[in-house]
């Protein structure tokens, strides 16, 4: 399961609508459940589709603080690998019969990519929307213990008493935009290596 965090002003339902436009058509559908905190979007082929191998995934939206969580679940090629392998036996036998499969051929590698597209789908709406991996400007405050005044991340002692702010400075992933500690060499949510 691929999981990221995007921050902004984003509603699972804009994310949702995004990917219902982009695959709810040709030979895929999409479908959502869910309320406005919480929703799942299924996409998969048509169980009427006439050409390719069949593939499904589920693709979750929820709401947190400050954005919005996402995650893929595994991607489940339902005959597209049977698509694939009866072409190849085809082929052996008769090269020629492939000029007959190339439009299965397109639609197995279609839904190969599936997964792929769909978050090219989720960063392009969540870009629209002004959301991103990094941190939105109110997790870019770091409050000091003295006096609760809002300082900027990165001040090295409170603006308005003086006080130190310690070194509690928030960070994100820039892979998936999990929010990390300043000494984390590795990030707890998918395990790359934090770029210094």
């Amino acid at each position: 399961m691929e999981r990221k965090i995007f921050h902004g002003k984003i509603k699972p339902v804009d994310v949702a609508e995004a990917l219902l436009g982009e695959f709810n058509q040709g030979n895929l559908r999409a479908q959502t459940l869910g309320h406005s905190d919480k929703m799942v979007v299924q996409v998969g082929s048509r169980p009427d589709a006439t050409s390719g191998g069949q593939t499904a995934m589920t693709v979750t939206i929820q709401k947190m603080e400050d954005g919005i969580i996402v995650e893929i679940g595994q991607q489940a090629w339902l005959g597209v690998a049977a698509s694939l392998g009866a072409t190849a036996l085809a082929a052996i036998r008769n090269p020629f019969s492939l000029l007959g499969r190339l439009d299965d051929i397109a639609q197995d590698i279609e839904h190969l990519q599936l997964s792929e597209r769909v978050w090219q789908v989720i960063g392009k709406s969540v870009r629209s929307l002004g959301a991103s991996l990094e941190l939105s400007d109110t997790l870019k405050r770091v409050t000091c213990e003295y006096c609760q005044a809002a300082n900027p991340v990165g001040e090295a002692s409170c603006v308005a008493c003086g006080a130190p702010l310690g070194k509690a400075q928030p960070n994100t992933c820039k892979k998936c935009g999990y929010v990390v500690k300043a000494g984390d060499k590795t990030c707890p949510n998918c395990n790359q290596p934090l770029l210094v």
